[in-house]
């Protein structure tokens, strides 16, 4: 039966060579910043950039910044945006990006193997699906297209809605990796890492219905 969302677990591939970290994270965004290449001020223009991204702009400066920050993410792709999100703590808005864009780039780079894992994981591990709150979690292309909806600068009603879907496609999926695992003990890490993922989004996520996410 396909999946909502994921046409074919095919194997098809995504360009990966978008997906590399820059050598200074983020400074085409906010070019001739005094002091651009201090990690803290760095640290600063991405939290300001998450803001903007997901809050949208107050003021007409914080417009035309936003405006290059949208730019920048459609010309020359995430990479270097989410670069500035690297480092920040996950239970605040620039770390949540951070992981969103992970997980999206995870999706991007090897589509065929998030589906089939996807599928998997939606057949051996309902509960998990409950326990992440979202009784019908999205497939491969709706992740892709929440974490796009975020990340290019298209400010969401719900954030926490988001959140939360992103997380029970992570659980899923962590869970599909499991049973499909080749190399067992390198595959239960790596769903280990996706579950915290999961974890962080879902806390992300309660934070966001707070009105404590920043």
């Amino acid at each position: 039966m396909p999946v909502r969302g994921s046409h074919a677990c095919d194997d098809r591939r995504v360009d990966t060579s978008r997906f590399h970290r820059p050598s200074l994270p983020g400074d085409t965004v906010f070019a001739g910043m005094p002091g651009a290449e201090d990690p803290a001020l760095r640290a600063e223009a991405g939290a300001r950039a998450a803001t903007l991204l997901v809050r949208g702009a107050r003021d007409s400066q914080d417009a035309a910044v936003a405006e290059r920050v949208v730019q920048l993410a459609d010309e020359q792709g995430l990479d270097e945006l989410a670069a500035l999100w690297a480092d920040a703590p996950s239970d605040s808005l620039a770390g949540t990006l951070w992981r969103l864009y992970l997980l999206r780039s995870a999706v991007y780079r090897d589509p065929g193997r998030a589906c089939r894992e996807f599928v998997a994981g939606r057949t051996v591990a309902p509960v998990h699906e409950v326990i992440a709150g979202v009784v019908d979690p999205p497939g491969v292309d709706e992740v892709r297209q929440l974490a796009d909806t975020v990340l290019r600068g298209v400010v969401v009603a719900d954030l926490a809605v988001t959140l939360e879907r992103a997380a029970a496609f992570a659980r899923v999926v962590a869970v599909g990796r499991a049973v499909l695992a080749e190399d067992p003990p390198a595959s239960t890490r790596s769903a280990s890492r996706l579950v915290s993922t999961a974890e962080q989004l879902e806390r992300a996520a309660r934070l966001e219905r707070d009105g404590q996410l920043a």
